[in-house]
């Protein structure tokens, strides 16, 4: 596709944002290591549905603004970014579906900005309010844990930007399902000074959702931004759940739904997710689990993905 990329100013920064298409606004969040390109086999079918869609590259990422500082990439920062941006785009109410950490970025709106916020889906990661412990698994202080590492300065950045398309790769790859089974988990096996590129290897062969086109995209992304706005997203979850604590015991009360795939390592982090997640919305429309797909849905299962966010939007 041909994007049509709109550089929007919101709350201190300008995010690179492909608008395509008329009618309701929704948002599209990516996570980590993503941009806007994780979005593309959906765009133009919400399009053509009959939305004005509209896809950042999230604060730190892409070709938008990347703050250094740990604090700029706190949760209220990147809820408000969010916020602003529907407002620059004259829309004072909007729609949200959010992937990894931009599915976090979604549920918070969602709770902070009730009015704003008509709607939300999530795919993959169930949780909105992330526990601190979860950077230090129990019993594990001596392995690899990539929460824990990316709580240092400057090494994860220096890991990650050594060899971008190798970094990428590994990770893409270690996260689907085209990996042997919990492949992400087995880096709770290595040693804690283990070398990334040993942890999550690249393969030697791209899955099929992923050309050598679409890796070329993704390094050339990180080449302008680097990793240093995408870790601090991490690094500020010690302090977010204290930035909003007005938040425990929250309710969704907009119209909500959530995807993730049967293999994602995101729902191995808690074996009784589902019954928690459940009890926290008035209005949850569905929650599918997509047999045979990993952690990147939009990519590895983008025609289920599309219909499953349509199946949504179009019967709010």
């Amino acid at each position: 596709m041909n994007p049509n990329f709109e550089m929007i100013e919101t709350n201190g920064v300008t995010l690179r944002t492909v608008v395509e298409g008329s009618g309701p606004l929704v948002i599209l969040l990516h996570g980590f290591p993503q941009c806007w390109y994780l979005w593309r086999h959906q765009i133009e079918p919400i399009a053509q549905a009959g939305f004005r869609v509209a896809v950042p590259d999230q604060r730190g990422y892409g070709g938008s603004t990347c703050p250094p500082e740990v604090r700029d990439y706190n949760i209220l920062e990147l809820t408000a970014d969010i916020v602003g941006l529907a407002s620059a785009l004259d829309s004072e109410e909007f729609y949200l579906i959010g992937h990894d950490f931009g599915c976090i970025a979604a549920w918070n709106i969602a709770l902070i900005y009730r009015k704003e916020c008509k709607a939300v889906m999530g795919l993959s990661v169930p949780g909105w309010r992330v526990d601190p412990r979860i950077i230090n698994p129990p019993g594990m202080e001596d392995r690899y844990w990539y929460i824990r590492e990316f709580q240092t300065l400057e090494k994860p950045e220096e890991l990650f930007e050594r060899d971008l398309r190798e970094t990428l790769a590994g990770l893409y790859f270690s996260l689907s399902a085209d990996a042997p089974k919990a492949a992400f988990m087995k880096q709770l096996e290595h040693k804690k000074d283990a070398e990334l590129s040993d942890i999550f290897p690249a393969p030697q062969k791209l899955p099929h959702w992923l050309t050598s086109e679409d890796l070329d995209y993704y390094v050339d992304q990180y080449k302008k931004s680097g990793f240093r706005g995408p870790i601090n997203w991490y690094r500020n979850i010690p302090a977010n759940k204290d930035l909003t604590p007005e938040l425990k015991g929250s309710r969704f009360v907009q119209p909500a739904a959530f995807a993730a795939g049967s293999e994602d390592a995101a729902l191995q982090f808690d074996s009784n997710w589902q019954s928690r997640f459940e009890a926290s919305f008035d209005d949850l429309r569905f929650l599918e689990i997509l047999p045979g797909a990993g952690h990147w849905l939009p990519m590895e299962k983008p025609r289920e993905t599309t219909n499953l966010i349509l199946r949504f939007l179009l019967n709010l």
